[in-house]
């Protein structure tokens, strides 16, 4: 076991979730947004992100300790940093900021980014890319969850004519 990548792997995972987790504010203005009734419950998501996570985390180590060439490390290192941004970059913009507009706009640079893991991984370990299918699919659900909050609660910011 090469134990930097191991370490590496393992605080990608760590830091992305205790990012979001910190960055997501459940308080009175997310509880007023109208939802659909097939949102999950709030307490589902902290386990789901923390298995999906793990799943992606195990994925950089498979596919970095599975790289052939200097290149190839730095390939799979900037697909997992340009993942680490897009994926980080979606809870400010919903809690925070308080804009679900913008971030189901940000969602398509998540998916994105989710995706390249998907088809860009199984060259360096079949494994890799089948551990983000379950990311894949959590995103790709998401980004409908988001989508239909902006439907029914837009638009976000503007104001509105008395």
């Amino acid at each position: 076991m090469d134990w930097t990548v191991a370490i590496i792997a393992a605080l990608w995972a760590i830091i992305l979730g205790g990012a979001g987790g910190a960055l997501t504010e459940i308080g009175e203005w997310y509880r007023n947004l109208n939802k659909p009734s097939w949102q999950p419950p709030d307490w589902l998501f902290g386990p789901a992100w923390t298995v999906i996570l793990g799943l992606s985390g195990w994925s950089f180590y498979e596919a970095m300790t599975n790289a052939a060439t200097i290149a190839d490390t730095y390939f799979i290192g900037g697909l997992f940093l340009a993942n680490f941004l897009a994926h980080l970059a979606w809870s400010p913009l919903f809690f925070k900021i308080k804009r679900p507009d913008w971030a189901l706009f940000e969602n398509a640079f998540l998916w994105a980014s989710v995706l390249s893991l998907c088809v860009f991984l199984p060259q360096y370990s079949a494994l890799a890319g089948w551990l983000n299918l379950p990311y894949i699919a959590w995103v790709s659900f998401a980004v409908l969850l988001n989508w239909k909050i902006v439907q029914l609660n837009g638009p976000f910011g503007a104001k509105t004519a008395s």
